[in-house]
């Protein structure tokens, strides 16, 4: 039996977000005027080749500032556009870069904004997550934290109304991503976005040889394969690994790049994949 996309609402969806997490990193990782910010995404966009496949269930994408990553974030994004009316939830689990915790952090908040307006929260699906062990209230987790939020311009550009469930985390292990996941696994509405970068920091030719071994790992479906040095995003990229094979999707590589094919030198890199999973036609 297919599970349910979200819990029922136990308060009117009319009334104001009682708190409301502000962009942390725009004008930093990416443009702070809502014009120039949404010019920006559109701009990648128009640059990605129409897919000719299924919108996926899941999408992997990186977090780095757009300069160097929008490109290929853009190339993940572009899969969600023909479902633009039909996806209401995504579910956002990135890596945590500023604060250490163990287990997976949620947000108390009920909205998130950008320079395009604001995203609301499921707050049921939060609730219904925190459940779990692994998963509890974690506001500074979020305050600062580029991973998700690098995101949500890109999904307000390409999606129409939508609420999103965002997940940091932290010292987890692959399993207990993978449980969350299930919980959320909902129906056609909801989908999932990872959020990881590749290798950091090495001259260009290692670091293509580090992410092509990555890409294998991913497209193998083995995420014992995906290592430290390999993906900051490693812990929620192995759960989805785990998720897409308990669920039989199919993967897809659509880019595989990094800093210096983008917009930076090629003396130390960072490179970054995108990838989307498809569930098996009906």
């Amino acid at each position: 039996m297919t599970k349910p996309d979200k819990m029922p609402e136990r308060a009117s969806p009319l009334r104001p977000p009682r708190r409301t997490r502000p962009a942390a990193v725009a004008g930093w990782f990416y443009p702070n005027d809502p014009t120039e910010l949404r010019r920006t995404i559109e701009g990648f966009l128009r640059y990605v080749k129409p897919a000719s496949t299924s919108t996926p269930k899941a999408v992997i994408a990186p977090h780095a500032g757009y300069v160097y990553s929008g490109p290929v974030a853009a190339s993940a994004y572009a899969r969600f556009i023909p479902a633009r009316n039909v996806i209401k939830r995504v579910v956002l689990l990135g890596p945590s870069h500023c604060v250490a915790f163990r287990g997976l952090a949620a947000s108390s908040a009920e909205a998130w904004t950008t320079p395009l307006g604001t995203v609301r929260v499921d707050t049921p699906a939060v609730h219904q997550v925190t459940m779990l062990p692994p998963v509890s209230i974690r506001d500074e987790a979020h305050d600062r934290e580029h991973s998700l939020e690098v995101h949500l311009p890109f999904l307000q550009v390409v999606l129409g109304e939508f609420k999103i469930v965002p997940l940091v985390v932290g010292k987890a292990e692959d399993e207990e991503v993978f449980q969350v996941i299930e919980t959320l696994w909902g129906g056609d509405t909801t989908r999932f976005v990872i959020s990881s970068d590749l290798s950091h920091y090495h001259d260009y030719v290692t670091a293509r040889t580090l992410d092509a071994a990555t890409a294998r790992a991913i497209e193998r479906l083995r995420p014992e394969e995906i290592g430290r040095e390999q993906a900051c995003g490693r812990v929620p990229l192995r759960g989805l690994l785990r998720a897409a094979k308990a669920h039989g999707l199919r993967v897809e590589t659509i880019d595989l790049r990094n800093s210096g094919d983008t917009a930076g030198p090629r003396a130390e890199v960072v490179g970054y994949g995108a990838w989307a999973f498809h569930e098996a036609a009906a």
